[in-house]
């Protein structure tokens, strides 16, 4: 197969895997993030402390994440074909990669959170913030750089999910390496795949990691900002004790 005859495929692939990778990592990103930061809030001592909640979602993220991806697809086909209308193609394959994703980055997301320091969250309380105050001015600002380096990690995770996908139909780098490289034997199509598929994730891993590296370096983690503006929502009460004494 000559190199005007790859290009249109691979050209074609590559945007089939990014738009598969693209979207299920939306989705798992908007559904694992509050999942994993209710396992923290549910878990003893915390905010929301519930034991049986916390057990519950626990177990079905740990079922979730221990179903091989592939046993995961055959066993969705009947949900992916009630969502889409087919178990085919890419748009098919995004229900399987996002029910695959979410589980895995809410435990990415939950152990990130449980990093931030404990004190930060005793600060606020005290000055009266509730749960949801807590949340977006602590946990999840406190927690972004950590949150940024697991976002990176699930869409490599995601890429690898991709190509195994591209094995039932769905499309992408996975499915150009199977269907010509394996099956046809052109042994140099699949080799530049591999190629592409390794460059992709290189870049999306160094800019994962500048990102975390650049909100960690500006203070990611310092909780100043919490805290300063809450504390400016009770300096004129402090001042105006100030006066009276």
């Amino acid at each position: 197969m000559t190199w005007s005859e790859m290009q249109p495929l691979l050209s074609q692939a590559c945007w089939d895997t990014l738009h598969m990778v693209g979207w299920s990592t939306l989705i798992a990103v908007v559904g694992g993030l509050p999942l994993g930061i209710l396992l923290v809030l549910t878990d003893r001592g915390h905010l929301l402390q519930n034991v049986v909640a916390n057990k519950v979602i626990g177990q079905v993220v740990n079922i979730a994440r221990s179903m091989p991806f592939i046993i995961l697809m055959v066993a969705l086909m009947t949900f992916t074909r009630w969502i889409t209308g087919t178990t085919i193609g890419r748009e098919a394959a995004i229900v399987p990669l996002a029910i695959g994703a979410i589980p895995f980055f809410a435990r990415l997301v939950e152990t990130a959170v449980r990093e931030v320091d404990g004190g930060l969250v005793e600060a606020v309380q005290a000055m009266g913030g509730n749960t949801w105050t807590i949340v977006r001015k602590v946990l999840v600002p406190e927690a972004l750089p950590s949150l940024i380096a697991s976002t990176t990690t699930t869409i490599v995770a995601l890429i690898g999910y991709s190509a195994m996908a591209g094995t039932v139909g769905a499309g992408g780098l996975g499915d150009i390496a199977i269907r010509y490289g394996y099956q046809r034997f052109e042994t140099e199509l699949m080799w530049i795949t591999v190629g592409i598929l390794a460059v992709v994730i290189s870049l999306i891993q160094f800019a994962g990691d500048f990102a975390a590296r650049s909100l960690y370096n500006r203070g990611g983690r310092s909780g100043r900002a919490p805290k300063l503006r809450l504390l400016k929502a009770k300096e004129p009460a402090s001042a105006d004790i100030g006066k009276v004494a």
